[in-house]
């Protein structure tokens, strides 16, 4: 059996990682990880074939030579492995969660400090028990800092991922209605996201906080947290924001305590105001000065389909269906409100991992939405289906449904709030708006 130590100079020599053969580059270690359905100790040999310079196995009835490294288990190998390479850099890493805008925070946090230093961001969603390794082992001895998201759907996650990036700093973004059925209930989320106050305390980290959010205040306060930078809206913050603009895209004003700063983006949503001073905060506790924050802020244009904004043949949508909870909802429908055009059209799908509060917050978004100014309202999924009693608004079973309905109702010069949990695959409903 190979101990870390081992495993830790093959993966100096060999620093790519990979855990599908799909991907495969030459030169890379394989960790034959195995899933519900599949068994990648299978595939180690094919992973040699390819090009792999080993493979990580836990099972030695798929050994092939020497290149056949075998450990007890191969995902405990992989997350000892990122934990003993982040280990050996002494760097500040930001270690970052919350309920809404995570994957949004991160970039932006990362487009500023990329204007001075070489920076490391979790790609995509990469942000779970093998997500977050997986970002640890793409730290290279020219990282500055780093930024690593952090997803959680039940207690204890965060604490265990927290244990392996070991954060310097840290940022819960907020608490919304996320993931209740795992956390159990709205309180639990607030316990699983304050792990990493928890640990921030435990380690003398800092935290960065949103001092209007009255979650994250009660929380910091139950950590007994002392190093704290704080911003929003207030002035005794560190750095303070006013949002000034909203349509289309986002515009305000924001102070380090000294000057005055304008800043206009490329973000629509009000919702992302917060991100962005988030953003601004961290940049300026790191040294950087107001015209590099702004130019990495102004220079951020929203992908993943997160309050991405798209112009199709006839239409304007905005496209947010990475992910949704009942919090992201509210937000986006009253965002939509706020914006101008002649016609607005809300769709939304389900949502998920509600559970017993599922058909409540599923009720809740419908009557929102009603109260809504806008023209249509397309409801999707068995859920909003269930519920759809006593209310007005198309409802569908699925998005072929909708779909079929949306090329026979041809909807044009209208925005769009296009919006649903990822399970929902919206993005099918694109091609048509």
């Amino acid at each position: 059996m190979s101990t870390i130590d081992s495993l830790y100079q093959h993966f100096l020599n060999y620093p790519t990682i990979c855990t599908d053969t799909r991907s495969i580059t030459k030169d890379c270690l394989f960790f034959a990880l195995k899933g519900e359905n599949f068994d990648a100790n299978s595939f180690a040999a094919q992973a040699l074939n390819l090009g792999a310079a080993y493979v990580i196995i836990d099972n030695s009835e798929y050994a092939v030579d020497q290149r056949s490294i075998l450990v007890p288990d191969v995902l405990t190998a992989l997350q000892q492995l990122a934990k003993h390479h982040r280990e050996q850099l002494n760097i500040p890493v930001i270690g970052l969660t919350g309920s809404n805008g995570k994957t949004t925070t991160k970039e932006l946090i990362n487009a500023v400090l990329a204007e001075k230093y070489k920076t490391f961001a979790t790609k995509g969603n990469l942000n779970n028990h093998i997500g977050v390794p997986l970002s640890l082992l793409s730290l290279t001895k020219e990282t500055e800092i780093a930024v690593i998201e952090m997803g959680a759907n039940h207690q204890k996650e965060i604490e265990f991922l927290c244990e392996l990036a070991q954060p310097t700093h840290g940022l819960i973004t907020n608490i919304g209605m996320a993931h209740l059925d795992g956390f159990g209930g709205f309180e639990g989320v607030k316990k699983g996201k304050s792990e990493l106050f928890q640990y921030l305390k435990k380690q003398d980290g800092l935290a960065f906080i949103n001092q209007d959010n009255p979650y994250l205040m009660e929380m910091q306060m139950a950590k007994g947290l002392t190093k704290i930078v704080y911003y929003g809206t207030e002035p005794n913050n560190t750095i303070t924001g006013k949002l000034l603009k909203t349509d289309p895209f986002l515009e305000l004003a924001w102070t380090d305590q000294e000057e005055i700063h304008d800043l206009h983006t490329q973000l629509t949503g009000a919702y992302n105001f917060e991100n962005i001073l988030a953003a601004i905060c961290i940049g300026h506790f790191f040294g950087l000065g107001a015209d590099q924050i702004n130019l990495g802020l102004s220079g951020y244009q929203p992908k993943n389909n997160r309050s991405q904004l798209s112009k199709t043949d006839k239409n304007t949508v905005i496209c947010d269906f990475y992910n949704a909870n009942p919090s992201s909802m509210i937000a986006a429908l009253a965002n939509i409100e706020s914006l101008s055009a002649a016609k607005k059209v809300v769709i939304i799908g389900d949502m998920f991992e509600l559970g017993n509060e599922s058909a409540a917050q599923h009720q809740l978004i419908i009557s929102t939405a009603e109260k809504t100014a806008v023209h249509t309202l397309i409801f999707i999924g068995k859920h909003f289906y269930e519920e759809k009693e006593g209310h007005r608004g198309h409802f569908f079973q699925n998005p072929a449904a909708a779909a079929a309905f949306l090329q026979k109702e041809s909807i044009t010069d209208s925005l769009i709030l296009l919006k649903g949990s990822r399970g929902m695959a919206l993005e099918q409903l694109l091609p048509i708006l």
